[in-house]
């Protein structure tokens, strides 16, 4: 790329240690200067990463600071789209973590206004680049699972209500979500890219344990236009640790399961032909590096390789935008009860939708 890429990273919470790691260790970038509303946080953070990075509570003059050709956004999911509209008004290329909006018309909103600046929007699905997804996404593209006719996502997740009282915006319909906006994403996201378009949802919801706005716990079904089905279960209330973030696919050839935290370990490679690379690929690509941030650095690098020239990323904001509408269908179909097709616009939400105050302030 030549000149190193300069990047302002906006948003100094829990998420921006693993960006400030990449941006510290990822050829082609560098980071230039931290943001936050709490000045304080980006004062920190700007130390740790070290290498001259400055410090401000204004996100004109993170824009506005030179050399400055980049930002990526860690800041809550509510407040995605003005952030990234801004940036690319001022022609920098954005990289937001999931998910890329809380609502259709702001993810439109976003995809629009980087078009019309010639500038690039990268979502981060950092999941996509788990070692066993991609040996998984590989095998698919073979034809070694055969038509897959069923799937599956659990997120057994546990978070206490520290978690949600530690920042205001957690747990909220317009900052945040539940836990299928915010722990599921990743794993729908995945089955999406394996399966393909979903054409219904049916999904059951309901706050189990925790005193927030949003679902803590969701039970949801998927129907795809190849007619298989995948379930997903999710919940942040399992007791009293973590157990796991999984997905599982099943073809008429072969059954390929990845476990772990968040989908980073290959718990079952088998199909009807075993063949000779499958001990390597159970070896070497069955869990990921011991990396603090190992799928976000190959997240960035395979999103830096596709600026200036006329490739896509393996995840744009087309394809944030299509896991994003999936989940408004699924909440759609909690309101009401019933299954939702898509594509549909949703009639019966909260997700996003600002307070009438906080409109008018």
């Amino acid at each position: 790329m030549g000149q190193d890429l300069g990047f302002a990273l906006i948003g100094c919470g829990k998420i921006a240690d693993k960006h400030l790691h990449v941006l510290s260790h990822l050829p082609g970038a560098r980071l230039l200067v931290c943001c936050d509303t709490r000045k304080e946080r980006a004062e920190a953070r700007a130390a740790k990463a070290g290498g001259g990075a400055r410090a401000t509570d204004s996100v004109a003059e993170a824009l506005a600071f030179p050399g400055v050709g980049a930002v990526t956004i860690c800041t809550p999911s509510g407040s995605h789209a003005d952030l990234a509209v801004a940036a690319a008004r001022a022609g920098k290329h954005v990289f937001v973590e999931k998910p890329l909006a809380l609502t259709l018309d702001e993810a439109d909103a976003m995809i629009d206004a980087c078009d019309a600046a010639g500038v690039k929007l990268f979502v981060v699905k950092q999941n996509r680049y788990n070692r066993p997804v991609q040996a998984l996404r590989r095998a698919i593209d073979q034809g070694r699972l055969g038509r897959i006719f069923m799937g599956g996502a659990r997120v057994l997740w546990h978070r206490d209500q520290r978690y949600y009282d530690s920042e205001a915006w957690r747990g909220t319909w317009a900052q945040d979500g539940g836990v299928i906006t915010n722990q599921a994403s990743h794993h729908i996201d995945l089955l999406l890219w394996m399966m393909g378009d979903v054409v219904s949802v049916y999904a059951c919801g309901s706050r189990v344990l925790h005193e927030i706005e949003t679902e803590d716990t969701a039970t949801v079904l998927l129907r795809f236009r190849h007619g298989a089905a995948a379930t997903v279960q999710a919940t942040t209330c399992v007791q009293p640790r973590d157990v796991e973030g999984s997905i599982a696919l099943f073809g008429t050839r072969g059954t390929v399961e990845i476990g772990g935290f968040a989908a980073n370990e290959l718990r079952t490679w088998m199909f009807d032909e075993e063949r000779p690379e499958d001990r390597a690929i159970r070896d070497e690509w069955g869990s990921n590096p011991p990396d603090f941030a190992y799928n976000h650095l190959e997240f960035f690098k395979d999103a830096l390789q596709t600026i200036g020239v006329q490739r896509r990323a393996l995840i744009d904001g087309i394809e944030g935008r299509r896991s994003l509408e999936v989940i408004h269908a699924i909440y759609e179909s909690m309101e009401t009860g019933k299954e939702v097709t898509l594509r549909f616009e949703p009639r019966i939400r909260r997700l996003g939708v600002r307070h009438r105050q906080e409109e008018k302030g």
